[in-house]
């Protein structure tokens, strides 16, 4: 199984809500086997060097992989059509055995908040249990956090508990972790985004967390299940993150922190962005978001919880009339 990745630019322009043959991109249905084949293989083989995001679209438009499929495939010197296709559905079958999930974007339990943004990812894989209409405020920061940033996360994501919202997160070291756990420990819903294939636990030290997570809250991968970290892999993440999530709450963050990608997407994505003083004050990327549409900034947890509480529930009432909108 091939483990490439294909990294979309984190900080394209979102996609609005679009129509599909009479039918809209966040109401789609269910594909066979033979349609998520044809996507698969698409994915993997980048008939003329085509994005992810690329065929994706081409893919959305047309209604069918398997038309894209037969419009853009001929036989290469290194593996025929059907090589490719027998490939991909030898390997669906086989995670159909697996304890994960495997969902594409046509697929109606595929989150349907992703595929407002042109990011969207096109395949997921997925352990625990997928929500509809999920409420999830992202809480991230560094990885090497402090104990006062580490202390700051346990009270936020304990808050955004409290308030009946998804704590959502990546898994990694530091604000990551701690927000999980503090999730975890009010007997609130947790959701990790990963950096790897769903088969892989990346820190290992998190291991049993991720465990923990996928049997109580859920586990979202976009890569290949075998698939390891790379440096192209982190920002994909943070992009899937910022669109999955109603708001994005910034705890610490130095000057070249991972963390500044998923701030600027969020924006991007029109997502509010929540930033503690400190990183609004005490970074130059932090103070440049100051004064944009949709970043707030707050000085203490309790500020940030409560602005991320306004701010879903609002979202979320907004999201509930563009749906009957597209009802009528």
């Amino acid at each position: 199984m091939r483990n490439q990745t294909q990294l979309a630019d984190p900080c394209a322009r979102p996609v609005p809500r679009q129509r599909q043959g009479g039918s809209t991109l966040s109401s789609m249905g269910r594909w066979g086997d033979d349609e998520k084949a044809a996507l698969v293989a698409l994915l993997r083989t980048r008939p003329s060097g085509m994005s992810w995001p690329e065929i994706t679209a081409e893919v959305a438009d047309a209604g069918s992989a398997l038309k894209v499929w037969e419009a853009h495939l001929e036989p290469s010197l290194f593996a025929e059509p059907e090589d490719a296709l027998h490939s991909a559905r030898t390997d669906i079958m086989a995670w159909s055995a697996q304890d994960f999930d495997f969902l594409t974007f046509y697929d109606d339990r595929y989150p349907a908040q992703l595929r407002e943004v042109h990011q969207m990812p096109p395949v997921l894989f997925t352990r625990g249990h997928l929500v509809p209409d999920d409420k999830a405020v992202s809480v991230v920061g560094s990885r090497r956090a402090s104990d006062e940033a580490l202390a700051n996360a346990t009270a936020i994501a304990t808050g955004l508990a409290g308030a009946g919202l998804t704590v959502l997160s990546g898994l990694a070291e530091g604000i990551d972790a701690a927000a999980h756990v503090a999730a975890l420990g009010s007997g609130a819903r947790t959701v990790a985004i990963i950096g790897t294939g769903i088969e892989k636990s990346y820190p290992a030290a998190n291991r049993e967390l991720q465990a923990e997570i996928s049997g109580r809250g859920l586990v979202i991968s976009q890569f290949w299940p075998d698939a390891s970290p790379s440096k192209q892999s982190f920002p994909m993440r943070n992009a899937t993150m910022s669109a999955y999530g109603r708001a994005t709450i910034v705890v610490e963050a130095s000057e070249k922190s991972g963390t500044r990608i998923q701030a600027r997407v969020a924006v991007a994505h029109g997502r509010p962005v929540i930033l503690l003083d400190s990183v609004a004050r005490g970074t130059e990327w932090g103070n440049a978001l100051i004064g944009r549409p949709g970043v707030f900034t707050a000085h203490t947890p309790d500020e940030a919880v409560e602005h991320a509480h306004r701010l879903a529930t609002r979202l979320g009432d907004i999201s509930h009339l563009l749906d009957a909108v597209d009802d009528l």
